[in-house]
């Protein structure tokens, strides 16, 4: 099954040529400000692309995600676009999850602290996960920064040793754009804009 990748779309969504797939995923960060309109609009574009599948996470920036209901924001989705929030979906025998959490920084949305706090989230990841969705990376995996700073997550990275994952999406730290294989994970850091919020990267793809 191929899988497209995007992330940190942050409301340029429409200039994204995306090649084909099966399975549409954004990682997060669809919205600059995180309001009702501007998800909205994204859910509507994104509900359009022609694929059999579409599943999206909510970020950092994405405010709206936090503060409304899984039910309010059910009532959103467009056919075939599915919402992961510390949740899971199979997927003709694939198995997904996916989570907004990301380490504290400043005062965005979803944020948690280092340890206990942000444990309790990677706890409920499944062991049957193949494909990991989150919305920032883990430690020294695709996280470094423009200043040379490894920002990722350790407990998430702690946590994934006892998975067998085939894949694990993420976004946040757009200069940490890219692919990289680390011990039979294929690892994605799907940003498309760069840390001047400039559309500059392609959408990654992987079959699975």
């Amino acid at each position: 099954m191929k899988l497209v990748c995007i992330s940190d779309t942050h409301g340029q969504h429409p200039k994204l040529v995306l090649p084909k797939g099966d399975i549409l995923i954004h990682a997060g960060d669809v919205s600059r400000k995180g309001d009702y309109l501007e998800v909205v609009n994204f859910l509507n574009w994104f509900g359009k692309q022609n694929f059999k599948y579409k599943i999206f996470i909510a970020g950092n920036h994405d405010f709206y995600f936090e503060q409304n209901t899984n039910t309010e924001i059910e009532k959103l989705l467009p056919q075939d676009v599915y919402y992961l929030n510390d949740s899971a979906i199979e997927i003709e025998g694939i198995n997904f999850w996916g989570s907004p959490i990301t380490p504290w920084f400043y005062d965005w949305a979803f944020n948690r602290n280092r340890g206990e706090d942000i444990l309790k989230h990677w706890n409920l990841i499944p062991n049957n996960t193949d494909v990991l969705i989150t919305h920032g990376p883990m430690f020294n995996l695709l996280d470094k920064t423009a200043t040379m700073q490894n920002v990722g997550c350790q407990d998430l990275y702690n946590c994934s040793q006892k998975l067998n994952l085939k894949a694990h999406i993420c976004g946040h730290i757009h200069e940490a754009y890219g692919t990289i294989q680390h011990n039979n994970t294929q690892f994605l850091n799907a940003s498309v804009l760069n840390i001047k919020y400039e559309l500059v990267n392609k959408p990654l793809v992987i079959e699975v």
